[in-house]
């Protein structure tokens, strides 16, 4: 089983991993888990052990939590966000919300969205102004192989 630090490294590493869905991209609960999960990972053995570790990474100020891989939740480590933001038109505005949960006092769970550019740091977008199209969808990952073809084509 990883520890959240450990995650948060394997994001880091990565640049750009899938909550939980399945996708071009590696899935975290499985790496968190140390092996593949069949269906819903709420009914593996060591689903609390999991959360705990998707709570803490996912509250990083190091990951963006947004939907850009294929509209599936998706863990942008911070490195990777002037690319994003430098290819931001190539994805739906609404791939591209920032969101996060909120424990209200009566023990609920709200999600709350941040719109594109509003969650972008001066930096980030500073730096986006640097990169080519080209160059930040090659950074992104293999899983924008697609979006990189209609660029030549």
């Amino acid at each position: 089983m990883m520890t959240a630090e450990e995650a948060l490294e394997f994001v880091r590493t990565q640049g750009v991993v899938l909550l939980a869905g399945k996708g071009p991209a590696p899935r975290m609960v499985e790496v968190i888990a140390g092996e593949s999960i069949k269906g819903s990972w709420w009914g593996h053995p060591k689903s609390h052990d999991i959360f705990r570790v998707v709570e803490t990474i996912t509250a990083s100020p190091e990951v963006l939590v947004c939907c850009v891989v294929g509209g599936k939740v998706s863990l942008v480590h911070r490195r990777l966000w002037p690319a994003l933001i430098r290819a931001s038109l190539r994805f739906p505005a609404a791939d591209l919300v920032k969101t996060s949960q909120e424990h209200t006092a009566a023990g609920r769970h709200v999600r709350r969205g941040t719109p594109f550019p509003d969650w972008a740091d001066a930096e980030s977008l500073h730096q986006a102004e640097t990169l080519t199209e080209e160059a930040a969808l090659e950074a992104l990952g293999a899983w924008t192989q697609d979006l990189r073809r209609s660029l030549t084509a």
